[in-house]
């Protein structure tokens, strides 16, 4: 099954998340191998979760 999203509360569970940045792989892995390594993702789940922690 394939799912393309978002928001990252959406795929934090897959099995293997594949990150864009312009159109360009940014980096694949897990949730938790993506916090400890990719810059994109981390970026990404941080703008997420201040957007929520402000709503």
């Amino acid at each position: 099954m394939l799912i393309v999203a978002q928001r990252i509360s959406t795929v934090e569970g897959a099995d293997q998340i594949i990150v864009l940045n312009e159109g360009r792989l940014a980096g694949v892995g897990t949730h938790d191998e993506l916090l400890a390594t990719n810059e994109v993702y981390q970026e990404i789940v941080a703008s997420q979760q201040t957007k929520e922690e402000s709503a």
